[in-house]
């Protein structure tokens, strides 16, 4: 074991979260400016695996809520009451504040609390750290957090440092244009600035697929929101769930047509030795499947942006 909805966009303002005590604390933003991208050729070829999606096998009876296997992670989670889990607060639809209640929301939060839910038998013994993309490896390695629930693409690289339940989510990396734009796909990038979140796969996949643009980071993609806003960038490229919520933000952005170039599964993150809480996560995931919460929270949250989808990823076991 390992030790251990934002509001629409008004004006080019956003806020940033962080946790206080028990409840949610606003902090001041930095002014958004474009941030240095580390890497202006196409990265080296990425660490190969027969298929990064291969998770492990849940329990065969999972235990009961409150009742954590001595031992175990989980036990270590419901001995110090509560559950970290690094999220998004800016993600529209994932993860984001309600201005009404003051609470983070989304898919992913929904996540989140179901394996707080399995582990207690509460799903509000949760501790929620809003943390950026670049955050997410390293706080999981440092043991500050149990999960990430944060729309983190598996990839074979990250398998390398850090552990993945099975894919809750089948995305897909868009762009995100001014209405009336002459960009109208991936090839029509070139010459034109591009926002993308730093330490994201939805970077390395601009650096490679469109050499010829000019990339743009920012610390979040509220970040590259602001920065479109202002007309700093042409562009802004990420996932398909990250850009149906800008473009719910911004009536003059919208998401391009074309048909998504990359596959971006989901899974919740965890530390690379905590296999028994990845496998316990999956069995959150499949109790999810056969009662309907999953379904119940994709028609809610994403449903009515990006369709009726096509459901519940089927999980692949088998690793060790």
């Amino acid at each position: 074991m390992s030790p251990r909805r934002i509001p629409p966009l008004f004006g080019g303002l956003a806020l940033a979260l962080t946790l206080s005590g028990c409840g949610y604390a606003p902090t001041e933003v930095p002014e958004p400016v474009p941030t240095p991208t580390p890497t202006v050729a196409a990265p080296a070829a990425p660490p190969t695996c027969d298929d990064a999606t291969t998770s492990y096998a849940p329990p065969a009876t999972m235990p009961s809520p409150g009742a954590m296997p001595e031992g175990s992670t989980m036990r270590e989670i419901q001995d110090r009451g509560r559950l970290i889990v690094g999220v998004s607060a800016d993600s529209y639809l994932l993860g984001s504040r309600n201005p009404q209640s003051g609470q983070i929301e989304g898919f992913d939060i929904d996540i989140a609390h179901a394996v707080a839910e399995a582990i207690f038998g509460d799903p509000e013994q949760i501790q929620l750290r809003v943390i950026t993309a670049g955050d997410r490896i390293p706080l999981l390695e440092s043991g500050e957090i149990d999960i990430v629930v944060r729309n983190m693409t598996m990839t074979c690289g990250r398998w390398e440092q850090i552990g993945f339940s099975e894919e809750y989510y089948r995305s897909g990396q868009k762009i995100l244009v001014r209405q009336g734009s002459d960009i109208t796909g991936l090839d029509g990038l070139a010459g034109h600035r591009v926002c993308a979140a730093d330490g994201t796969s939805s970077m390395d996949n601009l650096i490679r697929l469109a050499p010829e643009a000019e990339p743009v980071g920012a610390r979040n993609h509220t970040g590259c929101l602001v920065l479109f806003q202002r007309g700093d960038v042409d562009a802004i490229t990420g996932d398909d769930t990250v850009l149906a919520g800008l473009a719910a933000q911004d009536p003059y952005a919208v998401v391009l047509e074309e048909a998504a170039f990359s596959a971006e599964p989901y899974g919740v993150g965890v530390p690379k030795d905590d296999t028994d809480l990845a496998a316990f996560i999956n069995g959150v995931l499949e109790q999810m499947r056969d009662d309907g919460r999953w379904q119940q929270s994709y028609d809610r949250w994403l449903a009515p942006y990006l369709g009726e989808g096509s459901g519940q990823p089927t999980p692949v076991y088998g690793r060790s």
